[in-house]
């Protein structure tokens, strides 16, 4: 039951790195088209920045804001990967344990690296 819980679990830690990676990653998308913006503003004149800025293609560069929200992001993406490590290291101490019940049988068939129902190997 352990394992499950810690496979589920481990589950759903992934879907949140990869949540948290994608929202990293529009952020920074942010920052370089806020400069591809600057540079454009500098290069054109007025009048073709207040109709880009009417149309929606220009807006404005909150760089400070992004640079903040990428900052969390990251710290955030680096607490939940390094929870997902730790628990994908108890995943496996647990799929590693052997099983109740059969816990000596199966240690000896490890030893002899032979299953336990195999018959000896024939002098042929």
């Amino acid at each position: 039951m352990r394992t499950i819980d810690l496979a589920v679990f481990a589950d759903l830690l992934a879907g949140r790195a990869s949540t948290l990676a994608a929202r990293l990653e529009r952020a920074r998308d942010a920052v370089r088209q806020a400069a591809i913006e600057r540079e454009a503003r500098r290069a054109l004149d007025e009048p073709a920045i207040a109709r880009l800025e009417a149309l929606g293609v220009l807006g404005p560069a909150a760089v400070r804001g992004l640079r903040g929200e990428i900052a969390a992001l990251s710290a955030d993406l680096d607490a939940v990967e390094s929870l997902q490590v730790w628990v994908e290291g108890r995943l496996f101490e647990a799929r590693e344990e052997p099983e109740r019940g059969d816990a000596p049988e199966r240690e000896l068939r490890l030893y002899r690296g032979a299953s336990a129902t195999r018959s000896p190997p024939s002098s042929s």
